[in-house]
């Protein structure tokens, strides 16, 4: 590769560590009742922005409540951007063609799957609606745009790259560049070696790509984000770190709750089976934050332990020595969504 091909995948790939702290996407309404406008902001792992307000307002016509669970996305987007930056200075440091062109694919793919990803979830919440809904159009659906403006009943929505978006863009554009450059201008350069490039290439890739799906593939809990993060089950958000509790299913989705007791109620209500949690834990009573697996924990209950949903129920491992309950005899006690 030559010096400014080198330098502009090293350009591209720093810039993207910007995402990490930038929003990506943008959804703007605007409506007579709402001059100034609403706003919903999508970044690598959270909404933020007017979603509540947007909610509230949704309700009315039977779409579904936003919230951040039902992006198992995500998870993933932080370690994916990751795996995009530490490509990008390999191919910078090995100056490889092959890993150059492989690069640009990546970014090409990756830029038409968001899309179509974006495009999916948008049509089944704007067609998936509520029988029951207070307000109902006949025929009408309620799908955003993926990019530009689309009126919905009297609202005008645009969709539009934000800031993250638009890093990506630039990025991919000075991959394109670079591989432009490499390919037609410098293809007949008498010091490349494409064969051994290729080689070289093809294993650097192999290497990188078996790194990222045994990485892509783990199931573990993610650390819950108090003040943050809402209650699964009752919606509020989790405060309280000697309460908390989280599941992680096979598939990798973890649900966080306020309450041990709100856990109970959500996996009853939902049928959940054992087999298919991965993870359950419950956070220590004396040590805050510090979560245990449900299979090590005693349950002790009292009006002493004020839990945030009145389960009032402590956790403490077993090897304290303290007696309680059985994670079993707590799914019992709460299991019965009627009490």
């Amino acid at each position: 590769m030559k010096t400014t091909s080198r330098f502009a995948v090293l350009l591209a790939s720093l810039s993207l560590i910007g995402t990490y702290f930038l929003p990506l996407w943008r959804i703007d309404l605007w409506a007579p009742q709402y001059p100034e406008g609403l706003v919903m902001k999508i970044w690598l792992n959270k909404l933020s922005g007017d979603v509540e307000v947007i909610n509230g307002l949704n309700h009315y016509i039977g779409m579904a409540h936003i919230k951040e669970e039902m992006f198992p996305e995500f998870t993933y987007m932080p370690w994916l951007v990751g795996a995009f930056i530490g490509f990008g200075l390999l191919t910078a440091a090995l100056r490889n063609r092959v890993l150059l062109l492989t690069n640009l694919v990546l970014f090409v793919g990756a830029g038409v799957l968001a899309l179509y990803d974006f495009w999916k979830w948008g049509y089944e919440y704007g067609h998936n609606l509520d029988p029951k809904a207070p307000i109902q159009v006949p025929g009408m659906a309620y799908q955003p745009p993926v990019i530009g403006y689309k009126a919905l009943l009297n609202f005008g929505a645009y969709s539009v790259p934000d800031v993250g978006g638009w890093i990506f863009i630039l990025a991919g554009l000075l991959v394109a560049g670079a591989t432009a450059c490499e390919w037609y201008l410098c293809k007949k350069s008498p010091s490349v070696n494409v064969k051994g490039g290729f080689r070289q290439g093809a294993v650097a890739t192999g290497i990188l790509l078996a790194g990222l799906i045994m990485q892509g593939c783990e199931v573990k809990p993610e650390p819950i984000r108090y003040g943050h993060d809402a209650c699964a089950h009752c919606k509020m958000t989790i405060v309280d770190p000697k309460f908390a509790a989280q599941f992680v299913t096979q598939k990798g989705r973890s649900f966080t709750f306020d309450d041990v007791a709100c856990m109970a109620h959500y996996l009853a209500e939902n049928e959940v089976a054992d087999a298919d949690l991965a993870f359950v834990q419950v956070d220590n009573y004396h040590k805050p934050g510090s979560p245990i697996d449900v299979r090590e924990a005693a349950f002790v209950q009292g009006e002493q332990y004020r839990s945030p949903m009145a389960g009032n129920l402590a956790a403490f491992p077993k090897a304290d020595g303290k007696p309680g309950r059985s994670w079993q005899e707590v799914k019992k006690m709460f299991g019965d969504s009627e009490q």
